[in-house]
């Protein structure tokens, strides 16, 4: 896997983020203040284009369904990305990362790889997590923030889709995850991969890609 990585494209639940932070903090802030800001920003443009996508006349019974169902849907995305850009900007929420994260993805960068991160989550919800981070602003070590507009993440073309906006061969990108599916659909578009078995998290090994339980065993793979 060492000679010829050049970028790296990470997930977030699961690789970078506790899945309890995603579950237990940031879904049900967004589930709580739903309705109240849609009431206050519902006519303003970025919402009401995310609005404009969720079909039926009770947009917000769609989205609470959609919630309840965790469904990877681009409105519902918006939309959470934008209650959350609120809750940070109040300090009522904050970024978390393992403790392994923030020093690796520094390092990365500073040696002169192309960080970006793919997720189901918007690509708001991503700049948030690691702009408003518990280890400070981690934003400008991204150069590239992917979300399902690119596809879904088990699908190998959403990720042949990524290569070709970052404009990269595939071959020269390593993907982490904890989602043995998403890896396996990178690695059919040609990417190198990587699982992320976290404890805390309770990921089960595939045995199907290279694994690493945090940041700092990853660092060896990227070696020239």
């Amino acid at each position: 896997m060492s000679g010829g990585i050049t970028h790296v494209l990470t997930d977030i639940e699961g690789t970078t983020t506790a899945i309890a932070f995603v579950h237990r903090s940031l879904f049900p802030y967004a589930a709580s203040a739903l309705e109240g800001f849609l009431a206050r920003h519902g006519g303003e443009a970025e919402v009401a284009a995310a609005l404009a996508e969720v079909p039926g006349e009770d947009k917000l019974a769609q989205l609470r369904a959609w919630m309840a169902a965790d469904a990877k849907v681009t409105p519902l995305k918006t939309l959470q990305g934008l209650i959350w850009r609120e809750g940070y900007k109040a300090g009522e929420l904050k970024g978390h990362l393992w403790p392994d994260v923030p020093g690796a993805l520094r390092e990365w960068h500073a040696r002169g790889l192309h960080l970006a991160i793919y997720s189901s989550g918007s690509e708001e919800a991503q700049r948030l997590i690691v702009r408003h981070s518990e280890a400070g602003d981690l934003e400008p070590l991204f150069e590239g923030f992917f979300d399902t507009r690119m596809g879904m993440k088990r699908e190998a073309a959403s990720y042949a889709n990524i290569a070709r906006a970052w404009g990269v061969e595939p071959a020269r990108i390593l993907f982490l995850s904890d989602v043995a599916e998403e890896l396996d659909a990178a690695r059919e578009a040609g990417l190198a991969t990587c699982q992320l078995v976290r404890a805390e998290d309770g990921t089960r090994p595939s045995g199907r890609h290279p694994e690493a339980h945090d940041f700092t065993e990853v660092t060896p793979l990227l070696a020239a």
